[in-house]
């Protein structure tokens, strides 16, 4: 029999039913390998219902530090027979296939190529507990305990996640740890230990941190300024709102009195959520909401305001797949063209486009200097992978002396010194970008409507065409500075005539798929998006490459539409890699489709090249 042969490099995938507790389980699995020091990317594949289906979990474990899905399972712990036919198929040949063997395993499910391990978890749970909640939730904690024998994780690092987990319900600890140690002396009594693939302490962590992008974008909020959220819940954003909840209880009190320096609002819809944060940012508060999908498409209405009336909003679209309720817990990047041109009419809108939760924590942060920099929404587009699973992070640091930008705001003694008429929508300075004051700045001067029906440079009403036209080449105008105003794209190779373009969660996958195209004499490029609009360097790097692939995670190629719109590029200049099957991009399927445009030849799976045999 075949075995894969691995040291700290392979993907594990849980198969289980939702509400059974699992997720607790398999995160202690992936916080072990963690603590050992080895780089890891967990994954909760989970339904939209509360429970009765089946559910995944999938870590990616790589001491060089590759973190996005490679493609492939090599070790598949299924105790969910509704899935068992379709789990067994995901299994690598030569890779393992742990299951609960309380009872005999149907004939049908049996592969040759590969290593069946049956634990009867369920006899073990009958025997040792009569509680029927305590025989679901421990069978979870056994198969952890079988794995670290099989895979040689260290016992004593499962213990301290138990207590850490625990801590302050002492009397949990135990029965949790017996678990474990069920399962642990089961594997080694009964199988050879630990098996071709295992585990060995490193130091390849340092300092980073385990830490989803929406706490880390509710952080962001917090330290980037903002006092006021409004939001409607709704998978997978819910959790930034909060997240910002919990931290303002602790760093929005006031110490003298008590008294809470922030506000949050459930809305009754998204619509009335935007509308508050528009109000809230006009009268001089930072303020944001959170949304996914079906709530951009209600916010349209009010976003086109903002952009047309010039204020500042900020607005964080942890998307999911689509159209309509679409997939709810899977993820995609399907709302790139649906919030670069919000709204009806002529509009463009700033988007930024994080990658790790760190850049969810710098971005967000980052968004309320931008919106009121720019006057405009700035809409930050992460996605349900990198917005709710554990990311490997960088920590997330901030400078004490750091100042926000507040733009071009005016206060009441410049306004009473100035020797001409306040215009709120001249172009005093030649950069598109007005002046403005916040309600109440000055009795007589600064004072203005605010409404989405056109108007002059002094803010009044008119429906004369040229005051129209004029206003309209004003935001052009912003637009263009704010070219240079939004992080740039970053950059990594030069000279090469293949290259990549790509953004978010896609970075992983993308970087990891180049050393491998570098293996085999494939040098390409890379271009990471940052923010749109685009800056000159992304016009440039499309000019100076033969060949440019644009990597993004939906069906229709709304990159590379918003690409050839906005840098005038031919379509056919770039070549779409696409994926949207609810689940994050692979390094293999990137790798393939590169392979086989620029030889033009049979590929090599990645996965038939993966893993020594014995």
């Amino acid at each position: 029999m075949n075995r894969i042969q691995a040291v700290n490099d392979f993907v594990i995938k849980f198969a289980n039913v939702n509400g059974t507790g699992s997720a607790s389980a398999n995160n202690m699995f992936a916080k072990a390998l963690f603590r050992m020091g080895l780089p890891v990317s967990p994954k909760n594949i989970f339904p939209s219902n509360i429970q009765g289906l089946p559910t995944w979990f999938e870590v990616r474990v790589n001491e060089k530090g590759y973190l996005g899905r490679r493609g492939g399972v090599d070790i598949m712990v299924c105790v969910n027979p509704q899935s068992m036919a379709k789990d067994i198929r995901e299994v690598e040949p030569g890779g393992y296939f742990l299951y609960d063997s309380s009872k005999p395993l149907d004939i049908r499910m049996v592969r040759s190529d590969i290593n069946m391990i049956g634990v009867p978890l369920t006899d073990i749970c009958t025997r040792e507990y009569a509680d029927p909640r305590q025989r679901q939730l421990f069978r979870n904690i056994i198969y952890v305990g079988a794995l670290a024998a099989l895979l040689d994780i260290e016992f004593d690092v499962l213990t301290g996640i138990v207590s850490d987990q625990f801590r302050g319900k002492e009397k949990l600890v135990v029965p949790n740890v017996h678990a474990l140690e069920l399962g642990y002396h089961y594997a080694r009594e009964n199988y050879e230990c630990p098996i071709g693939i295992r585990v060995e302490r490193r130091n390849e962590v340092g300092d980073k941190i385990l830490i989803d992008g929406n706490t880390a974008a509710s952080l962001g909020a917090i330290y980037g300024g903002a006092t006021v959220a409004a939001w409607y819940p709704i998978t997978p954003s819910t959790s930034v709102v909060d997240g910002f909840d919990k931290y303002c209880k602790r760093l929005r009190i006031d110490p003298g009195s008590g008294n809470k320096n922030y506000a949050i609002v459930q809305a009754e819809d998204e619509l009335a959520a935007i509308g508050m944060v528009i109000g809230a940012s006009w009268n001089g508060a930072r303020a944001f909401t959170a949304t996914s999908g079906p709530g951009i498409s209600l916010m349209s209405e009010f976003l086109g305001l903002a952009y047309f009336a010039e204020i500042p909003t900020v607005l964080i679209d942890v998307q999911r797949a689509g159209p309509s309720t679409g997939m709810p817990t899977r993820t995609q990047q399907s709302d790139v063209l649906a919030c670069a041109y919000a709204s009806h009419g002529d509009t463009k809108q700033v988007l930024l486009f994080p990658s790790t939760p760190k850049e969810c924590f710098d971005m967000t942060a980052e968004a309320f200097d931008l919106a009121e920099t720019l006057q405009t929404p700035i809409i930050m587009l992460t996605d349900l992978d990198l917005g709710m699973n554990d990311n490997m992070s960088e920590p997330l640091t901030w400078e004490d002396g750091r100042q926000y930008k507040r733009g071009k705001v005016l206060n009441e003694e410049q306004l009473e010194n100035m020797s001409e008429r306040f215009g709120r929508y001249l172009d005093s300075d030649g950069d598109g970008i007005p002046y403005r004051t916040y309600p109440g700045t000055h009795p007589t001067k600064g004072a203005f409507f605010t409404r989405g029906t056109s108007r002059d440079e002094y803010a009044v009403y008119t429906e004369d065409g040229a005051e129209y036209e004029k206003n309209m080449q004003r935001l052009l105008k912003k637009w263009e500075t704010a070219k240079d105003t939004v992080p740039a794209p970053e950059i990594i190779g030069t000279g090469n005539s293949v290259g990549v373009i790509h953004f978010g969660t896609s970075a992983d996958s993308t970087m990891e798929a180049i050393d491998y195209l570098a293996e085999e004499g494939i040098k390409v490029d890379s271009l990471r998006l940052k923010a749109f609009p685009f800056n000159k360097a992304v016009d440039d790097f499309i000019a100076s490459h033969d060949t440019v692939f644009v990597i993004e995670q939906n069906r229709d190629a709304q990159m590379k539409s918003l690409l050839v719109n906005e840098c005038e590029v031919s379509p056919k200049d770039l070549i779409s890699i696409l994926n949207y099957d609810g689940m994050p991009i692979t390094a293999r399927k990137i790798h393939e489709r590169i392979v086989a445009v620029v030889r033009g030849d049979n590929v090599t799976p990645l996965h038939k090249k993966a893993g020594n045999k014995e």
